[in-house]
C-alpha cells in the first residue's frame, strides 16, 4: 500500500480489516514495527479522535509523531504559476517536499470548501500534497471522503454483527450547519465493498453524489428505511447538487426513540462529535443499543492496521 486516501488504494480490503481486529485483540503486538519511523500530521482543520487515535496507533508501533496545525504555520499557496505577492508565504512544492525530509509517513485532514464543487471533488488540497510529497500520505479527512472513520466503521460492524448479511442505514439528519459529504461518501464507498446491505436516507435534495450513491438502495421515506434494519448509522451533510446549500427539511429527521423502535432492535452508530436533541435524541445515544463509544475506541485499531501497511 502506497498511500491510504481512498478504498482503492488498499490493495486488499479484507486483509486490511483483519489486521485491525488483530490489533483490537492485541495493540501493541507490533511495537518495534516502526522504531525509528516518524510520523508527521498536518491539520488544517479540528479534529480530536483523528488525531489522538491516530498518535495513539503510531506510538503503539514504536513510532515518534509531530502534529502541527497547518494554520499556525505559513499560510500555503496551492496554485502553480502565482505571483506570491499576498498572504501566502510559503508553496505547496516546497512544504511538502521539506517536510517529506522529516517524515516517513504524513497524515494530512482538510475539509471542503463547499464553494467550488468541482475543485472539492477533485481533493484539491489533498492531491496537490500528494503530488509533492516523497512519502506515503494518509487522508485523516478530506474533501471528500475520510477513509479511517470508514474503516473504523466497518471494523464496529463487523465486529458486533449478529446476521451474517446486516442491513446498515446511513440516514441524513439535521444541523444548524452546512457539513461536507465526505463521511457520507466515504462509509457509502467502504459499504459497497463490504458484505451489507446498504440503504440511504435522506430528504429530497440530499442525495450523495452518483459516484457514491452507487448500488445502494435509496429511500427519502426514513421511517420506511429504518424498517427491519440492524444499524443505524446517522451523519448530516449538505447539498451535492446545490452544492454546500442547507435546504428545507419538511419533516423532523432527528433519531428518536419512536423511530429505533422500528428497526431490528438496531444498533446506533455516529462518528462524532454529535449534536445531541438536534442529530440524536439523548435516550438513543445514551442507550444500550449505542456504539459510539465503542466506534470511537476502534479509530485507534483502524490507524494502526493503515500505518502498519504503509511501515510494512
Amino acid at each position: 500500500m502506497q498511500q491510504f486516501t481512498k478504498l482503492s488504494d488498499v490493495p486488499n480490503p479484507q486483509q486490511l480489516l483483519k489486521d485491525a481486529i488483530d490489533f483490537k485483540q492485541d495493540p501493541r503486538s507490533q511495537e518495534q514495527l516502526g522504531k525509528g519511523k516518524t510520523l508527521v500530521m498536518l491539520f488544517f482543520n479540528p479534529s480530536l479522535r483523528t488525531r489522538l487515535s491516530t498518535q495513539r496507533a503510531a506510538l503503539n508501533l514504536g513510532m515518534s509523531v509531530i502534529s502541527m496545525n497547518a494554520t499556525q504555520g505559513w499560510n500555503l499557496e496551492f496554485e502553480d504559476n502565482v505571483v506570491m505577492n499576498s498572504d501566502k508565504a510559503e508553496h505547496i512544492r516546497e512544504a511538502a517536499a521539506v517536510i517529506s525530509q522529516y517524515a516517513d509517513v504524513i497524515g494530512i485532514r482538510t475539509f471542503a470548501s463547499l464553494s467550488d464543487r468541482e475543485k472539492d471533488y477533485r481533493d484539491f488540497v489533498l492531491n496537490t500534497f500528494i503530488q509533492y510529497a516523497s512519502v506515503p500520505v494518509i487522508s485523516l479527512e478530506s474533501a471528500i471522503r475520510h477513509p479511517l472513520q470508514s474503516l473504523t466503521d466497518w471494523l464496529t460492524i463487523e465486529t458486533t454483527k449478529k446476521v451474517a448479511r446486516p442491513k446498515v442505514v446511513l440516514t441524513w439528519a439535521p444541523h444548524p450547519k452546512s457539513l461536507p459529504q465526505a463521511v457520507g461518501n466515504s462509509f457509502a464507498e467502504w459499504m459497497h465493498f463490504a458484505d451489507v446491505d446498504l440503504t440511504i436516507a435522506h430528504p429530497p435534495g440530499y442525495a450523495l453524489a452518483p459516484e457514491f450513491m452507487a448500488d445502494a438502495n435509496v429511500s427519502t421515506d426514513q421511517k420506511a428505511a429504518f424498517e427491519n434494519a440492524d444499524y443505524i448509522y446517522a451523519k448530516n451533510w449538505s447539498a451535492y447538487g446545490a452544492y454546500g446549500q442547507i435546504l428545507p427539511v419538511q419533516e423532523n429527521w432527528t433519531i428518536t426513540a419512536d423511530k429505533m423502535a422500528l428497526t431490528n432492535d438496531a444498533h446506533f452508530m455516529h462518528c462524532l462529535p454529535v449534536r445531541r436533541n438536534v442529530v440524536v435524541a439523548d435516550a438513543v445515544i445514551d442507550g444500550e443499543r449505542s456504539l459510539v463509544i465503542e466506534q470511537a475506541g476502534n479509530r485507534l485499531f483502524a490507524a494502526q492496521a493503515v500505518l502498519g501497511r504503509l511501515l510494512g
